[in-house]
């Protein structure tokens, strides 16, 4: 699994990207399934956090949030893309 952060308008510090790294750990069972992870983040007025996720069975999922706040951001959009990467997992093992 190959992890992408790109920060646009703004230096995303070595607090805010170990904040990132921790929350990926909530979606360290799906590690098999997932080819890449592309993470966005942009500032205007708001934080931008978007994140494209690529299925190793060729089907991707994208997730975007905004909020004032970067780490509430990466919050919200974490909790989306589990719940994203669950519903993507059990539509694969239902298949089978």
């Amino acid at each position: 699994m190959t992890i992408d952060v790109r920060s646009v308008h703004f230096d995303m510090g070595e607090e805010s990207r170990a904040y990132l790294d921790k929350k990926l750990e909530r979606i360290a069972y799906a590690r098999d399934f997932i080819v890449d992870l592309l993470f966005s983040f942009k500032k205007e007025k708001q934080f931008n956090c978007e994140c494209t996720v690529n299925f190793r069975w060729g089907s991707s999922a994208h997730v975007q949030e905004t909020d004032f706040d970067l780490l509430a951001g990466i919050d919200k959009m974490m909790d989306v893309l589990v719940q994203k990467i669950n519903k993507e997992k059990s539509k694969v093992q239902d298949k089978k």
